[in-house]
């Protein structure tokens, strides 16, 4: 038993490795096969992506996101190819253990097979056990050498045995290497199109620099659109805090007349319900009921959590905040959200729990949807068709509307996203799972 627990003791460690690299190609393998179904979805919408000037920027907006995705697959592989490395080193490092126990085994044998030939006349056996002092003597000689030629038995099953474990970890290295030089392959493979696309990228920005004019053009007009939304949206929010900071004065005031008239007629003064006393979390914000605090609260705490605001393939195009684009020098984008490309016939859908507080049409964003989910908002805009009205009640993943797609634009289907938290524009990409 002591000596089966060495072995427990000594083997443990080694198989938590293989477990543990196990686990990591898998993850790699996964990690791998997600950033290849980004590359095939910008794929399909470099495709029906147009050579206008807009679209060339499109174009190559989805290009560089491509490069990110091949060198993430290409890093990939990399780590992939590191992991078997060191299964193939663990592996020869088990077999030389292997062949040295097999040795060990094979010199007991040889040592016992030489004592039992030496002693092999069976009136030796005999003399050992009646030579005993006593019979319990005599019954322990016999059960030794019971034993040991049991002993000699399970060590020539152990040999056979260790001989076939070897020849496993033989056959398990040899696939292993397969594997290896497999994803080798892959690797190059991978390296052709990167040099492929880096030259792609490099001719979509010269033919862009030759569209500077009507390009510059465009992207004005898209800013005009932008401010346009974003007035409607602070327009909104505007109201609806000062709506909610009225309601509230409102209650205060019923509660100080209701006070005043109890003092006057001589009764107890009546306590307002405090879970329904509207309060803002910061002065000037939106003033909040019991139940609006919680559901923001629990808002905030599914950060990193949230659902895409569509369903179906999607691909962000454009992200959040000003930024210089990093191939063009005289391009400069401000986004107040993130622009999402999908699939033409794609819904928009909810992203939390929530009320719809407007439905609006803006230039250039065609239909929009406010939702409010206490003291935080999520926009949805280009949407050609809407499914709700203000005042509904909406749940997490409900379709709210069908996201424009733009016939005259080769079918380009983008929804504008955007989250604010009282007056303030938030990133969306860090609450998006």
């Amino acid at each position: 038993m002591r000596r089966f627990l060495w072995i427990v003791i000594l083997i443990l460690p080694t198989l938590i490795v293989f477990g543990q690299q196990s686990a990591t190609l898998q993850q790699l393998e996964q990690q791998r096969k997600q950033a290849l179904a980004d590359i095939e979805m910008t794929n399909q919408m470099l495709q029906i992506t147009a050579q206008t000037a807009r679209n060339s920027l499109n174009r190559l907006n989805l290009l560089s996101q491509q490069l990110l995705a091949r060198k993430k697959v290409i890093n990939l592989l990399s780590q992939e190819i590191n992991a078997i490395d060191k299964e193939i080193y663990q592996l020869q490092k088990d077999i030389g253990q292997l062949e040295k126990e097999l040795k060990n085994k094979q010199e007991n044998y040889k040592t016992s097979a030489q004592h039992i030939y030496k002693r092999r006349n069976s009136q030796d056996k005999l003399l050992f056990i009646l030579s005993a002092d006593n019979f319990s003597q005599s019954f322990r000689r016999m059960r030794y050498l019971r034993e040991y030629a049991d002993w000699q038995k399970k060590q020539s099953y152990d040999i056979i045995d260790k001989r076939k474990e070897i020849l496993a970890k033989q056959q398990e290295i040899q696939q292993t290497r397969k594997e290896k030089q497999s994803l080798l392959n892959e690797r190059e493979e991978e390296n052709k199109k990167l040099q492929d696309e880096e030259r792609n990228q490099k001719k979509e920005v010269q033919e862009l620099d030759k569209k500077q004019k009507d390009l510059r053009a465009e992207l004005n007009q898209k800013k005009k659109q932008a401010d346009a939304l974003n007035r409607q949206i602070e327009s909104q929010i505007a109201k609806e805090i000062a709506d909610a900071e009225a309601e509230a004065k409102a209650e205060r005031e019923r509660a100080r007349r209701a006070a005043q008239k109890a003092a006057e007629e001589g009764k107890e003064t009546p306590t307002a319900p405090r879970e329904e006393e509207r309060v803002a979390d910061v002065t000037g914000g939106y003033a909040m009921t019991k139940a609006e605090r919680q559901l923001a609260a629990d808002f905030a705490s599914n950060k990193g959590r949230l659902p895409f605001p569509l369903t179906g393939h999607y691909l962000i195009v454009a992200h959040f905040g000003e930024q210089q684009h990093q191939e063009l020098r005289y391009v400069r984008t401000n986004n107040n959200g993130i622009d999402i490309q999908t699939t033409p016939g794609t819904d928009a859908q909810t992203v939390f729990n929530g009320v719809v507080t407007r439905v609006f049409v803006v230039p250039g964003y065609n239909n929009s949807v406010i939702i409010r989910h206490g003291n935080y908002l999520t926009v949805y805009s280009n949407l050609s068709q809407v499914y709700v009205k203000a005042g509904d009640q909406v749940k997490t993943r409900q379709s709210i509307g069908k996201i424009y797609t733009d016939t005259e634009d080769n079918n380009t289907t983008i929804l504008h996203f955007q989250i604010w938290k009282e007056r303030t524009k938030l990133n969306p990409e860090p609450w998006l799972d």
